[in-house]
């Protein structure tokens, strides 16, 4: 009871708290009582406290602009000024290279082929903006940006032939070592490496505690201090599934063996969270039966499933999320076993060991995972919200709405359209911290959540939200609202 008020007030100002206790009191009394505690009590207590939001990617209060120490990479401007060239078209300001190897990939046909909601070309350049605004290693970007240019598990996409000549051609201009991170990235086995061997290893509630104990493990190494048995057991189970060594899998057309390295696995599940972010839409849960939110890829609904069907969010926010902890716990066995082994007289380093591995900003920094249920309640709250609003009224919408964020703090639409309520009601400071947290968290992905719109219109419409709610006006009339756009 306590989570669900206090992230229902997260989005309001202490200026408010009077008022929407009053409209609580239904709720609170009986809860109160039950504590011996007076709704008066109650209300001095939230005026004297900061309101804190559920974990989220931006656990501080909206009230607040402050960030944890570690975050510092969440505040607003940086984020902005990191998607400007994006947003702008400069794409010279983020690589000199970039606007050559685009036409490079749209001289090889990518920006003619179909890919789930657009075309490959879109797609390349969408999962590169992501890995791009996360900072990950230059290589590892390149990679995304030719992500599937022999073709892969998952996609017969091969705009440039596997061969030794192609890889020549391609290698000219990404360099070798992004050349060899692509293709890896085709040859080995995907789907079962990243789900069979890793995802499906591990319960939800299992990866909740192994990243609790896996930060502890970490302070403790940082601080000098040996750990405790207890600690070690999250250790044990990543050594058993994935090994200082790496693991080996087989080559997708020629059984081979191919050994991926650790870090090397963690790149392609990086890869992943954001190859998924980009791509995934209602279309692909109608197509896999996706309809208890795991996406285990089961179902077989290739008849009924048509393109692109109603558009609505997909499922997927569970399984990346999951895939995100997996990330989270290899980069921090890294860390400890590199600390380690380094101090060994003999110790040599591991293949791949020079490559960087970052940590994204979704998902409270890759820390939480988003239970499926909760995800499917998010969804469909903020589907009857946004799409059935002239039905149901505002009031019934924003409080879907907060339901809907409260479930799934991690993507930012559902703030972006209660900053739209607030601004058509005049509530303009309510508007403003649901603009800017909305905004964030859109900025954080790269990607939209809801697909309906690109994430450049997203991105505009929220910070010409953001821009309205400052100057505390909004139009009345049609013909104002269709005059909005210019953002300063």
């Amino acid at each position: 009871m306590i989570f669900s008020i206090a992230s229902y007030l997260s989005i309001y100002t202490h200026s408010n708290l009077h008022s929407i206790l009053k409209s609580l009191s239904p709720f609170l009394s009986p809860f109160l009582s039950h504590l011996s505690l007076s709704p008066n009590l109650f209300s001095r207590f939230f005026t004297t406290v900061n309101i804190m939001a559920p974990p989220s990617s931006d656990s501080s209060p909206l009230s607040q602009n402050h960030t944890n120490d570690s975050d510092h990479h969440l505040h607003l401007q940086p984020l902005l000024e990191s998607a400007r060239p994006f947003l702008r078209g400069e794409l010279q300001d983020v690589d000199p290279n970039l606007p050559r190897l685009i036409s490079v990939l749209q001289a090889a046909g990518a920006g003619e082929c179909w890919h789930k909601h657009g075309s490959f070309l879109d797609h390349l350049i969408g999962v590169y903006r992501i890995l791009k605004m996360w900072k990950a290693p230059d290589e590892v970007c390149l990679c995304g940006l030719f992500h599937s240019a022999y073709s892969n598990s998952y996609v017969n996409l091969a705009i440039f032939p596997p061969s030794s000549a192609g890889r020549q051609t391609v290698r000219s201009h990404v360099g070798p070592a992004a050349e060899r991170l692509i293709h890896l990235f085709c040859v080995v086995p995907r789907q079962p490496l990243i789900h069979d061997f890793l995802l499906f290893q591990y319960t939800d509630q299992e990866l909740v505690d192994h990243l609790r104990s896996s930060e502890i493990s970490l302070r403790k190494i940082i601080d000098g201090e040996i750990e405790e048995k207890e600690a070690e057991i999250w250790r044990a189970k990543l050594q058993s599934i994935c090994p200082a060594e790496g693991i080996k899998v087989k080559h997708i057309k020629t059984g081979e063996d191919v050994l991926v390295s650790r870090r090397l696995l963690a790149v392609f599940i990086l890869m992943t969270v954001a190859d998924f972010s980009d791509q995934l839409f209602g279309f692909q849960d109608a197509l896999f039966g996706n309809s208890d939110g795991r996406l285990e890829f089961s179902g077989n609904n290739t008849v009924t499933s048509l393109w692109p069907g109603n558009g609505k969010p997909g499922l997927w926010m569970n399984s990346v999320s999951r895939m995100a902890a997996i990330y989270t716990l290899i980069v921090r066995e890294e860390k400890i076993y590199t600390s380690t082994a380094s101090k060994l007289k003999d110790y040599n380093k591991r293949e791949d060991e020079e490559l960087e591995l970052v940590i994204p900003p979704v998902f409270h920094g890759c820390t939480r995972v988003v239970d499926s249920e909760d995800q499917i309640a998010a969804r469909d709250m903020y589907w009857e919200a946004v799409c059935n609003a002239a039905e149901i009224g505002l009031e019934k919408a924003e409080e879907l709405l907060l339901r809907s964020v409260e479930k799934n703090p991690f993507v930012g639409e559902g703030y972006v359209v209660l900053g739209q309520i607030y601004l058509g009601e005049g509530r303009f400071e309510e508007a403003e911290m649901a603009a800017e947290r909305g905004l964030r968290l859109m900025l954080q992905w790269g990607s939209p959540w809801d697909k309906r719109m690109t994430w450049q219109g997203w991105v505009a419409w929220a910070r010409v939200l953001l821009m309205k709610s400052k100057d505390k006006s909004w139009p009345h009339n049609p013909w104002g609202i269709l005059n909005l756009g210019l953002v300063t």
